[in-house]
């Protein structure tokens, strides 16, 4: 059992709509999972939904739409609200623009088995669950979350996996994902882990997770023990606005990092959400109050009918330049976009180095090449490169 403290605005939450559920039940993860808000009808018990959400909710065929108690408690009850925009359907779904793919990373031709997404030379995919405690609306694998179907038949698809990767030795490298592998119970994870681990040429495994902000309940004593066990472990941990680091989630990432687990960040830049130097600064300062390292920044992937939460390239540059050299190294992350199939992953930054000049040295033998480099301010400077003999 997950003994959380918990902030005011949940205690109030509780009281005003579950009335009759005891701390004890809130605090269990399995109770949020099978309470989950599924309908347009559930969900206005506790927001005043807009025209175009419940069209959109009405409409499941095209992406699993749910919500556990905790993360309702986050919704705004504003049609423009940052949590509220990510995790609620709107009819903009249904609206594909160029370049949209329903696998937009072309992860599918790369699936050797069902469990299997290899892309990288040394590192797979292990697609564990197609279970999220939440599904977040600009999903990159929507196509493949939600549908339990698909998972029925899970340990015949895990094994496949665990023998893929044993005839690969070139693979060092297993991140498990889904889905969201912490909503597996703590058993099942064990069992991965350890099948994964016990592979030899095996160096490194880490777990995607939304779990610590979107159900921090499920981040017991007992999981840590778990994943204590199968270090060097890390978790990229998914967080998009800073109205998700509660009191709650707080304890969630402490927990986790006091098992020694590195905690790394996972951000989707998201228009009208986190497309702000402000906003984004301020979730990096409360990431690291919680030993959680800003790791990336991810420009949203071009997945059918995300368009309405896409920014420009150009917007995530200025963030990342509004962020360095405003506020600590540690709290800015990585700017990158993937691309389709083995085109991978790709830095972005903004541009440092606007020119070059070449000046002779006082004793005419050779010349010195000097950078012309812009700072923070957008001051330019001179910094000496290299010398060259004549």
């Amino acid at each position: 059992m997950s003994l959380l403290e918990h902030s005011a605005q949940t205690r109030t939450f509780i009281d005003r709509y579950f009335p009759q559920t005891t701390i004890d039940q809130w605090n269990d993860w399995k109770w949020q999972i099978r309470h989950q808000i599924k309908t347009a009808a559930e969900l206005s018990r506790f927001i005043t939904l807009t025209e175009n959400e419940k069209t959109a909710l009405a409409r499941a065929d095209k992406f699993s739409f749910a919500i556990n108690p905790y993360t309702v408690s986050l919704l705004e009850n504003d049609p423009a609200g940052a949590i509220r925009r990510t995790l609620v359907a709107v009819e903009e779904e249904w609206m594909n623009t160029e370049g949209e793919s329903e696998d937009p990373l072309g992860e599918d031709p790369h699936r050797p088995v069902k469990a299997i997404v290899h892309r990288y030379p040394d590192r797979v995919l292990f697609l564990a669950t197609g279970f999220c405690a939440v599904y977040c609306r600009y999903c990159t694998r929507s196509r493949l979350v939600g549908d339990a179907a698909q998972y029925k038949s899970e340990m015949k698809a895990w094994q496949d996996g665990f023998d893929y990767i044993r005839k690969n030795p070139e693979i060092r490298d297993v991140l498990i994902t889904g889905g969201d592998p912490l909503t597996l119970s703590d058993e099942k994870l064990d069992f991965i882990l350890k099948e994964i681990r016990s592979i030899p040429h095996v160096e490194f495994i880490r777990i995607g997770t939304k779990v610590p902000f979107a159900l921090p309940q499920r981040i017991t004593p007992e999981l840590c023990a778990v994943l204590k066990k199968y270090h060097p472990l890390y978790l990229s941990v998914h967080v998009i606005h800073p109205r998700e680091v509660t009191t709650e989630s707080r304890q969630a990432c402490e927990r986790l990092a006091d098992a020694g687990l590195p905690l790394g960040s996972q951000t989707v830049l998201l228009k009208g959400i986190n497309d702000n130097v402000e906003v984004l600064k301020k979730l990096m300062h409360e990431l690291l109050k919680v030993r959680v390292k800003p790791y990336y920044l991810f420009h949203c992937d071009p997945v059918a009918g995300s368009g309405h939460l896409r920014t420009s390239v150009q917007k995530g540059l200025e963030m990342i330049e509004g962020l360095r050299g405003h506020t600590t190294g540690y709290a800015v992350p990585h700017y990158a976009l993937d691309m389709a199939g083995s085109g991978g992953k790709a830095a972005l930054v903004p541009e440092s180095v606007v020119g070059e000049e070449q000046r002779a040295t006082q004793d005419g033998h050779g010349s010195q090449r000097f950078l012309k480099i812009r700072n923070f301010r957008g001051e330019t400077h001179l910094y000496p490169d290299g010398f060259d003999e004549l």
